[in-house]
């Protein structure tokens, strides 16, 4: 059992997957501080100063009456909320994680196509077909040496055979 389960781990298809695992993971980190510290302070401001992380909606309140200034402050005191800024947050760091894999994507399919187009024209330029050479030459009728076209006689036998004109 041990045997097997050493073969399983060290399958090319369980590394690939734990390496895209991995890197996924730091991505989905840079891409959540992409949105939530660089794009979404700037929407915030540019419609009113409105921090996303702390639009939320309170569904029951908590052992102190509201209105709550921050989502902190309503899940202190046991608020039930419905944290739909937060969700906006996620949406939009999906969006940005979404774009850039379709960018590496959009851009690995190029590479392919580049490649596969060089060699389809490498495979079409060494598959011209040549111009067959013209015929010079023939078989003699009485010994089946090859002889010119014109000869009048056969340098191999001394046969004497009928010449043909060369086209």
């Amino acid at each position: 059992m041990l045997k097997e389960f050493r073969e399983f781990i060290a399958r090319g298809n369980v590394l690939d997957m734990t390496v895209g695992i991995v890197v996924g993971t730091a991505f989905s980190a840079i891409a959540q501080s992409l949105a939530s510290d660089l794009i979404m302070p700037p929407v915030g401001l540019v419609l009113g100063k409105v921090d996303f992380a702390n639009l939320f909606l309170v569904i029951r309140e908590g052992t102190e009456a509201g209105p709550y200034a921050t989502l902190a402050d309503a899940q202190a005191v046991g608020a039930v909320t419905l944290n739909y800024g937060t969700f906006i947050n996620k949406v939009v760091s999906f969006l940005i994680v979404a774009f850039a894999v379709f960018m590496i994507v959009r851009s690995v399919n190029r590479l392919h196509r580049r490649i596969e187009a060089a060699t389809a024209r490498e495979s079409a330029e060494s598959e011209v077909v040549a111009e067959p050479e013209p015929v010079t030459t023939r078989e003699c009728p009485f010994c089946c040496m090859t002889i010119a076209l014109g000869a009048r006689r056969c340098p191999h036998c001394t046969s004497v055979v009928e010449p043909i004109a060369a086209e």
